[in-house]
């Protein structure tokens, strides 16, 4: 990361990052593409593994009540929260095994090209757009009812969020509807999965980075770091609201609009 690149560009990607971390639009694909016309670089994409912090820290703040209401109702014993947080845990382990598996192939490869991630975001903008139109009768409002299988169903389908552009909280969002679960309750359960996987995540790709990270990042890292979380304290806020009223299709319709134009631009000045 050079430091000519001054101030703006950590600032830009942190915004980024903050508003598109939750949203099922892929935050991965909208770093990469607005690095690549940006010019933006990163060793080993530190950059982009640390100010993802931010994003953590903000739905830690926002959700911190319930965590300890939850926390308090576990280890009183319980039924709903306990199979609550084992839900959350069956349904992060998929993903977790094969991003360790898959790691270097990820990272080396499918990050690498602004094509497949282009792709990525138009395919699964039809698709979410698909699922958000059909009229499936929701069997699951409470994420505290939803039963083991079904977080494992979940877990699965975050599996596909490995490649850049499908959206970890599009790919669970878009399982638990097909699934039988309501808009409100499938977005709420995807806030409570991103903490286990955002924080595995951060932690395993810091730890593989370690060589790349040094004292010059410091203020750009601090930029994003600070946008991120600012922005993804006001995403995490309103989204559930949001979402109620107006479904997930305007996610879909942006995907499919900033994947066309990204796929142009990188078809034109490749």
């Amino acid at each position: 990361m050079g430091a000519d690149q001054g101030i703006f560009a950590p600032l830009v990607l942190g915004l980024v990052e903050g508003l598109t971390e939750f949203l099922p639009v892929s935050s991965t694909a909208h770093l990469l593409l607005v690095e690549h016309f940006m010019g933006f670089s990163s060793p080993g994409h530190v950059f982009e593994v640390l100010i993802q912090l931010g994003a953590i820290l903000a739905i830690v703040v926002v959700y911190f009540g319930r965590l300890v209401a939850i926390a308090r109702d576990a280890l009183a014993g319980h039924k709903g929260a306990l199979r609550f947080l084992g839900g959350v845990i069956i349904a992060a382990f998929p993903a977790a095994i094969a991003g360790v598996l898959l790691h270097d192939f990820i990272k080396g490869v499918l990050y690498e090209s602004p094509l497949i991630v282009s792709i990525a975001l138009i395919v699964g903008g039809v698709i979410l757009l698909f699922v958000d139109q059909l009229k499936i009768v929701p069997r699951y409002t409470d994420i505290y009812s939803f039963p083991p299988l079904l977080c494992l169903w979940i877990g699965l389908f975050q599996v596909l969020a490995l490649l850049p552009g499908v959206s970890r909280s599009g790919a669970t969002i878009v399982g638990a509807l097909l699934l039988g679960a309501d808009k409100r309750s499938a977005a709420e359960f995807t806030f409570y999965l991103a903490m286990p996987i955002m924080v595995g995540a951060f932690g395993y790709d810091a730890w593989k980075s370690r060589d790349a990270i040094s004292s010059g990042l410091g203020l750009d890292i601090a930029i994003g770091f600070a946008a991120a979380f600012l922005v993804a304290v006001f995403v995490v806020r309103r989204l559930l609201d949001f979402v109620s009223r107006n479904g997930f299709t305007p996610f879909a319709y942006w995907r499919i609009f900033f994947g066309a134009l990204s796929l142009w631009g990188v078809l034109l000045f490749k």
